[in-house]
């Protein structure tokens, strides 16, 4: 366990919850920067294929940018606070990461923590969650990839409405606009949100991280250029030369559950 986060590996599964809950598990950098670190593990170590992140407690996901952490630095000293590398949370500008991670958003998930959430390739929500951009009522903006980030999830004039507001989404309309995944009552979010991840576990990790990286590396490219460019992502090339290529439809001709290797 971090000073600022809880780790669990479950197989081939990791669970992170930031653990500030007396502070709405708002993050200031060291705790961004203690989540940065867990993620580039995750990301190095072969054996870990899925993660969940989730907030400790029932109140918060994430609060977000702790902000009198942030006024008093500037009293004490001055300054204002760095940014680590992998951005908030140690995800907003991650965008190399080809493993899936699931947000199980347990109460508000606000500015920071609302871009942790949309930074993730699913959102499970309990059902008194709460979503928002508020940044233009304390004086800023969503920096974090919120802004460019929900206009690209939602249509676009319904993330103007949340954006040029700061208003709170419920976890019912962020079903409806479309940016959460699914809803469910408190008590089985972290059942839902492992769920989901067996759900992953069950498909390949070299077609599922193909996938994410065609996905998320096609999303400006023209409809006609697609299936072209195919051959030039990495993780697509990977998974047409790996075993478990070969694995998947042996498996389903002998009518028994595949052994993915993930190489």
């Amino acid at each position: 366990m971090g000073e600022y986060s809880k780790v669990e590996k479950d197989g081939r599964l990791l669970i992170v919850t930031i653990n500030r809950p007396e502070v709405y598990n708002a993050c200031h950098p060291m705790a961004n920067q203690e989540l940065g670190d867990i993620f580039d593990e995750f990301a190095a170590d072969p054996e870990m294929w899925v993660a969940i992140i989730t907030g400790a407690g029932d109140k918060a996901f994430s609060a977000g940018n702790d902000l009198k952490y942030h006024a008093e630095l500037q009293r004490t000293t001055g300054k204002r606070p760095h940014g680590p590398p992998k951005g908030f949370g140690g995800l907003a500008n991650r965008f190399d990461l080809d493993k899936p991670v699931i947000a199980a958003v347990n109460g508000v998930a606000m500015g920071g923590g609302f871009e942790i959430a949309l930074a993730c390739d699913i959102i499970i929500a309990s059902e008194n969650a709460r979503f928002a951009l508020p940044e233009p009522r304390v004086g800023l903006a969503a920096g974090a990839g919120g802004m460019q980030r929900l206009s690209r999830q939602i249509p676009l004039k319904k993330a103007m409405g949340m954006m040029l507001t700061g208003r709170h989404v419920s976890a019912a309309e962020g079903y409806e606009l479309g940016f959460v995944t699914k809803v469910v009552p408190q008590a089985k979010l972290m059942d839902e949100a492992k769920d989901w991840a067996r759900q992953i576990l069950e498909c390949s990790p070299m077609s599922i991280r193909a996938t994410k990286q065609v996905v998320m590396r096609s999303l400006d490219v023209p409809a006609t250029e697609m299936s072209m460019r195919n051959l030039n992502y990495p993780s697509f090339v990977a998974m047409t030369r790996s075993e478990d290529t070969v694995e998947g439809p042996r498996a389903f001709a002998e009518k028994r559950k595949p052994n993915w290797k993930g190489k």
